[in-house]
């Protein structure tokens, strides 16, 4: 089978496509037949060695797909050779033909959903469930901002938050991308880049402030966020590239918290009740995944290039 392998840390060109053996299904293992794999910036990270945790080299990227079964290991009850499934985990990677995974890694695909909509859900979607749900205690009639709302993980967060009854705000720094975070759903959207755009979130919210921020760059903004709080209220850190500084006084004036998260924290009971929650939002037509673009596996560098681009919108799958 054909996968991308890369054999030393670095630039995306590291990233080769090969022909390697098709995987076999060991005992609770089923084999994915892939037709779409997604692409996450924290892959990127990963093959540039930039990452606290690394593979063994060489290794293939990835743990976003949907597909076909196409193998089952013994003692695997839950899936039928031929069904239509996504993953939230790889034991051998994703960019590729076909993917091993862990039983507990995969997850029936609605008839209604394509598969590279099914290939944006692994990380996105359950990182954005788990920032507004599990950590940030998101409450019917609350008001969430989403900082970085046009991306993957951005449109995920202002589905789920409308479809949970909240009042949305979202940033993004072009009118596409602020376009595409309305059509989402969002109440308002703001340009990050505008001097004054938390001057204007906060009036909008009659300068009591927002309950909840979801936020995907907080070595920028975590200081402004704790600013634009309401009391009470809470920042659930999804992402950030570096340091920042803030003055606690701010936290404290508002009894604020500030909440970090990592997906793969998750417990087991929680990432069940994740891809629960999934596919009733599919099924329901609430989540529906913003494709951006669909790039063939031969040229993984270039969507590696592309999904650490600025003003990226929508989630980037890789088609072998």
């Amino acid at each position: 089978m054909k996968s991308i392998r890369v054999a030393q840390f670095g630039e995306p060109e590291e990233m080769q496509l090969q022909e390697v053996p098709k995987p076999v299904p060991a005992p609770g293992q089923i084999l994915i037949h892939v037709k779409a794999a997604g692409v996450n910036p924290v892959e990127t990270y990963i093959r540039s060695g930039n990452y606290a945790r690394l593979p063994v080299l060489p290794y293939t990227p990835g743990s976003d797909a949907a597909g076909l079964v196409d193998a089952v290991g013994e003692g695997v009850r839950e899936f039928e050779i031929g069904e239509r499934v996504y993953t939230s985990g790889s034991l051998s990677g994703t960019y590729a033909e076909f993917a091993l995974c862990d039983v507990a890694q995969v997850h029936r695909l609605p008839e209604r959903i394509p598969f590279p909509q099914g290939a944006a859900l692994g990380v996105p979607y359950a990182t954005a469930y788990r920032g507004l749900v599990q950590r940030g205690s998101a409450v019917a009639g609350e008001t969430v901002l989403i900082h970085g709302a046009s991306g993957g993980v951005g449109t995920a967060a202002v589905q789920m938050a409308r479809a949970h009854g909240l009042t949305v705000f979202g940033t993004a720094g072009t009118e596409q991308g602020r376009q595409l975070v309305r059509d989402q759903g969002a109440h308002a959207t703001f340009d990050h880049h505008a001097p004054d755009y938390m001057t204007q979130i906060l009036s909008r919210t009659g300068g009591r402030g927002v309950d909840l921020i979801i936020e995907l760059l907080a070595n920028q903004n975590l200081g402004q966020d704790l600013k634009a709080l309401a009391p009470g209220g809470r920042v659930v850190i999804i992402g950030s590239r570096g340091k920042v500084e803030i003055d606690p006084r701010d936290a404290m004036a508002r009894e604020a918290d500030i909440r970090g998260m990592v997906l793969a924290n998750a417990p087991a009971s929680e990432r069940a009740a994740i891809h629960v929650a999934l596919g009733l939002g599919l099924e329901g037509g609430s989540l529906r995944p913003i494709i951006a673009q669909e790039i063939p596996l031969a040229e993984a560098a270039r969507a590696h290039r592309a999904v650490m681009s600025a003003g990226a919108l929508g989630k980037i799958v890789l088609i072998p």
